[in-house]
């Protein structure tokens, strides 16, 4: 598994567009977007503009520095033979997909944290009121965006084509998920069925985690959610995903 993660990590290094999508978009879009929040009435949600940036900084993580980059890695890797290859050896199938994901997670979470020490700095958001649920949020979304970029790249058959198929989950919790507009400030029906969106839950742990105005029920509601789309992007892994190139 190193030696898998360590080849993956150094084909990241030589991808300049991956790795400054990774690495830049994070940081550039949260700011981007500040100029509508401040527009918004954030104090009556009990948030701010430092929790809000921080949220939206993690989630942009989730999307830029795990979700699209790893579609193009394994798109890359299948289309070039070398999940083919890996599979003819001692490796199973979880162990190369978590292999190949594993240096893209890492840099989400060192980004997370990065961006969680930045905004706490800078934006002065105030301590956060229940620190377990935010590093629960981080977990729960870099494990599902590396579960729907397997999955998305099954259906993607360049990695020209990677940036298009990745554009619906993108845009999707991007303005449902609480990402660039907090969740509380949709419309009530809006914002019940935006509930149940993947990156959903991982977004309102990282921001109740922040917030403390999670109750309990809702924390148990998250999580379970964050599970069920889990369970159903391994199965649909395990099931659909394409270990030959698309001709």
């Amino acid at each position: 598994m190193r030696a898998l993660a360590r080849a993956e990590l150094t084909l990241l290094a030589r991808n300049r567009g991956a790795v400054v999508t990774a690495l830049l978009v994070p940081l550039v879009l949260p700011f981007s977007v500040r100029p509508a929040v401040d527009q918004l009435d954030l104090k009556a949600e009990g948030l701010n503009i430092g929790v809000v940036t921080l949220t939206a900084a993690i989630g942009f993580s989730f999307l830029f520095a795990v979700y699209t980059s790893l579609i193009g890695a394994y798109v890359a890797r299948r289309e070039e033979l070398v999940l083919k290859r890996l599979r003819t050896g001692e490796f199973d199938d979880a162990e190369i997909l978590a292999g190949t994901a594993l240096p893209a997670v890492c840099l989400g979470l060192a980004q997370a944290v990065v961006l969680t020490v930045g905004c706490a700095v800078l934006l002065h958001p105030g301590a956060p009121r229940a620190p377990y649920l935010t590093v629960l949020g981080i977990l729960a979304g870099l494990v599902l965006c590396a579960a729907f970029a397997a999955l998305t790249a099954s259906v993607t058959r360049t990695v020209e084509s990677a940036q298009v198929t990745a554009l619906p989950l993108v845009l999707v919790s991007m303005m449902g998920s609480g990402i660039a507009v907090p969740a509380q400030l949709l419309p009530d029906r809006l914002a019940r069925v935006c509930e149940f969106l993947p990156l959903s839950p991982a977004i309102r742990l990282v921001q109740g985690g922040w917030t403390g105005r999670l109750s309990a029920y809702e924390a148990l509601g998250a999580v379970a959610t964050a599970l069920a789309w889990s369970v159903v992007a391994v199965f649909a892994v395990r099931r659909w995903f394409r270990w030959e190139p698309r001709r």
